[in-house]
C-alpha cells in the first residue's frame, strides 16, 4: 500500500520512542536504527486501515524484531573478540529517549545495559517496556502475546537480576566534570595511590576493542589491579599513538547518564570511558574503543560545543 503523508507523519512521530526502545533492547544504536527502519518497511506494506492503534502496532512489530535480533546477537557475541560492551551514546543523543525519571536514566546507563545482558530476551523486553517506558503489564502482555500475570512475574524476575548491581549516583554536567577532572589528575599522576582513593575495593575495568583496537580479553578486578592498569593506560607512549592514529585529547562529558572521558584525535572519537559512580567511589570503568561503536558518537561530537580538553595531546 502506498503511504500517505499522514501515514508517514504518524510513523515519524513514533520514531524517537521506537529508537529508544530498540537501543535499550539491543545495546547498539546501529542495530536499533536498522530495527526501526525495518518496522517502517513493514508499516509501509501493512493494511493500515485495519490497524486501530498505530502506536501499539509499531511497538509490537519493533519488539518482535528486537527479540529475534537478541537471539542472533547472543550467538554473535559468543565469537566476539574480547569483552562486549554496549555502544555508548553522548549526552543529548535522541536515541537515549526519555530521561525524566530515575528509572529511565538507569535503564540507559552502561552499567544497567551490561546487567541486562544477563536477562533472557523476553525478560529484557518486559523490563525495558515497563521500567523505562511505563507500559502496563496488560499492554506488555498484548505486545508479547502473553498473559498479564506472566508479564508481572517476568518483570519481577528481571528487576531482581538488574538490582544485583550497585546503586549508582546520578550526576549533572558540573559534577561529571569534577569527577572526571579528579580521575584524570589521579590517572596522570604516575602513581597508583591517588587512583586507589577514588576507586571502591571491588572496582572493575572492562575494555571493548572488538579485536580492532588492543583491549584485554578479561576484566581487571580489584582496586589495585584497576589502579595499576589505569596508571599505565594514561602513560604517554608512541605505540599508543600509532594505534589510535595520533595524539589524543581528553574531554569531560556525560555518556549514557554517567561521567565520561571522551578521547578525541583530529575530531574523531577514539574512546569513551564511562565511570560508574556510587556513594563509595568509582566502582566500574567501561571503556569503548572499538571504532565501529564510536561512529555515532563522532558524528554527534562534531555537531556540539564541547569546550577545551582537560588533557591536550599527551
Amino acid at each position: 500500500m502506498s503511504l500517505t503523508i499522514s501515514d508517514v507523519d504518524r510513523f515519524e512521530a513514533s520514531r524517537p520512542r521506537l529508537g529508544a526502545i530498540a537501543y535499550r533492547m539491543l545495546g547498539s544504536a546501529a542495530e536499533a536504527e536498522d530495527a526501526v527502519q525495518e518496522v517502517f518497511l513493514r508499516w509501509q506494506a501493512v493494511d493500515r486501515d485495519r490497524i486501530e492503534v498505530p502506536e501499539a502496532w509499531l511497538t509490537k512489530a519493533l519488539t518482535n524484531l528486537c527479540l529475534n535480533q537478541l537471539t542472533s546477537a547472543r550467538a554473535r557475541r559468543e565469537t566476539y573478540v574480547g569483552q562486549w560492551l554496549p555502544e555508548p551514546l553522548l549526552s543529548g543523543d535522541p536515541m537515549l529517549g526519555p530521561l525524566e525519571t530515575a528509572e529511565q536514566r538507569d535503564s540507559v546507563s552502561i552499567a544497567v545495559l551490561v546487567l541486562m545482558e544477563r536477562l533472557t530476551p523476553n525478560e529484557r523486553a518486559v523490563y525495558v517496556l515497563r521500567e523505562a517506558f511505563g507500559y502496563s503489564h496488560r499492554e506488555i502482555a498484548t505486545i508479547l502475546d502473553s498473559t498479564e500475570a506472566a508479564c508481572q512475574q517476568t518483570f519481577h524476575r528481571a528487576k531482581q537480576h538488574v538490582a544485583d548491581g550497585k546503586a549508582r549516583t546520578e550526576v549533572d554536567q558540573a559534577t561529571a566534570r569534577r569527577i572526571v577532572e579528579e580521575f584524570l589528575a589521579a590517572a596522570t599522576s604516575g602513581r597508583t595511590e591517588p587512583l586507589v582513593k577514588l576507586l571502591t575495593g571491588d572496582a572493575i575495568a572492562v575494555g571493548d576493542g572488538g579485536g580492532k583496537v588492543p583491549a584485554r580479553a578479561s576484566a581487571f578486578v580489584g582496586v589495585k589491579a584497576v589502579a595499576t592498569f589505569i596508571r599505565g593506560l594514561f602513560k604517554p607512549a608512541e605505540i599508543k599513538r600509532s594505534y589510535i592514529g595520533g595524539s589524543p585529547d581528553a574531554y569531560a562529558d556525560i555518556a549514557n547518564g554517567e561521567p565520561s572521558i571522551v578521547i578525541v584525535v583530529d575530531n574523531r572519537v577514539v574512546g569513551i570511558m564511562n565511570l560508574e559512580v556510587t556513594a563509595d567511589g568509582i566502582t566500574a570503568i567501561h571503556s569503548a574503543v572499538n571504532p565501529d561503536k564510536l561512529e555515532r558518537a563522532t558524528a554527534r561530537w562534531n555537531t556540539t560545543n564541547h569546550g577545551d580538553p582537560l588533557i591536550r595531546a599527551w
